[in-house]
């Protein structure tokens, strides 16, 4: 999955990591956050995010600004360039995922579904006892 979505970002000439792809999609889905929750969201470490979100920042893809109940934190947001890059990249996750399941009939992919939502449920239980 991994490389197909890279593949299909640089088939459309964008210079943009997996990663970075996760972190516009998040912050496209679930809105603004601070760096903390989007590392947690994404599985980074915090030093790791920052690198991340300074290069996004520098492509003009995401700001920075106050946490309007939290002066000492920051939310991220994506700019207007970032929301209009994302609408490039749901193309690029959409056509990975369906060449992904082709090979399964409506109900293998249901199941499919069905598998991979317990095991993350549990995955996230246990991380969250």
């Amino acid at each position: 999955m991994v490389r197909g979505i890279e593949a299909e970002i640089a088939a459309n000439g964008l210079s943009l990591r997996f990663i970075q792809f996760l972190i516009i999609k998040h912050l496209a889905m679930f809105g603004a956050m601070t760096a903390t929750e989007l590392a947690r969201a994404v599985e980074l470490s915090v030093g790791a995010m920052t690198r991340q979100l300074d290069q996004l920042e520098g492509k003009g893809y995401l700001r920075r600004g106050r946490h309007e109940q939290d002066r000492r934190a920051m939310r991220i947001r994506l700019t207007e360039d970032g929301h209009a890059l994302w609408q490039q990249l749901t193309g690029c996750n959409e056509r990975v995922l369906e060449a992904a399941q082709l090979p399964l009939s409506d109900i293998e992919r249901e199941r499919l579904h069905d598998y991979l939502s317990r095991v993350l449920r549990a995955l996230r239980d246990k991380n969250n006892s």
